[in-house]
């Protein structure tokens, strides 16, 4: 196991922890100065949980997620980010942009968590990994073929990329649309990890509104300038 997962130790002792009332900066969340870039492309607030399958903390995070996702708003788009924080994490991560260019990655999502964790099948190579997912209704040649993709490479590099602009050290952690970082120890809990999620969506969602409404105000003030410009003027 990776030092970066080992690092949320302490959190799982935490995770029913009830809900606190307000959240700081600093604290239970950090901010990422300057923003990062997104991890994916649509309308709405990104939320981005970064992951690795061999994290046991990830697994215990899983149902958890899923259950948020079912309540999610609705002007909230969630992504995965399979990220490998050192070389040991990339095949799991080359197995995710594999499965996701084949179609099969949210339906062997937590099949492939199950196998590692509650099954303690030895998944951590190419050829294991394309068993797996032959196992599951994929394409053992198609997987492979994706696995040694330079369009795989390419997604695994940009997801360290990622995790180097949002100062990611250890999994999961939570980003909220390039601005905030949360992970469990920070937050208190792997549920109580969720609830700043929250709290930082209803920020964002705040500033993007100011925003409208300032860009809003200055189109008002540019066209009751030009208003008043054209009133001036001869005939």
């Amino acid at each position: 196991m990776g030092a970066a997962c080992l690092g949320l130790a302490a959190a799982g002792a935490w995770a029913d922890g009830g809900a606190a009332a307000d959240y700081t900066e600093g604290f239970e969340y950090q901010a990422i100065v300057p923003p990062g870039p997104l991890a994916g492309e649509g309308d709405g607030i990104e939320v981005a949980e970064l992951f690795w399958y061999g994290c046991p903390h990830c697994y215990r995070f899983e149902p958890l997620l899923e259950a948020w996702l079912e309540r999610k708003p609705g002007d909230v788009r969630f992504v995965r980010v399979a990220v490998p924080l050192n070389p040991h994490w990339e095949p799991h991560a080359r197995a995710w942009y594999s499965a996701r260019l084949l179609g099969v990655a949210e339906r062997t999502h937590r099949a492939l968590f199950d196998a590692i964790h509650a099954e303690r099948q030895r998944l951590a190579d190419r050829e294991a990994l394309a068993g797996f997912y032959a196992r599951h209704g994929a394409d053992r040649d198609a997987f492979l073929r994706a696995f040694d993709s330079f369009a795989v490479h390419a997604k695994v590099r940009r997801a360290a990329a990622l995790a180097r602009a949002w100062g990611v050290h250890s999994v999961p952690t939570m980003v909220v649309n390039g601005r905030y970082r949360v992970t469990g120890r920070m937050a208190g809990g792997l549920k109580e990890m969720l609830a700043v999620v929250d709290h930082l969506i209803g920020l964002e969602r705040a500033r993007l509104a100011r925003e409208r409404n300032d860009a809003a105000g200055k189109t008002a003030a540019a066209a009751q300038g030009g208003d008043r410009g054209a009133g001036g003027r001869a005939p």
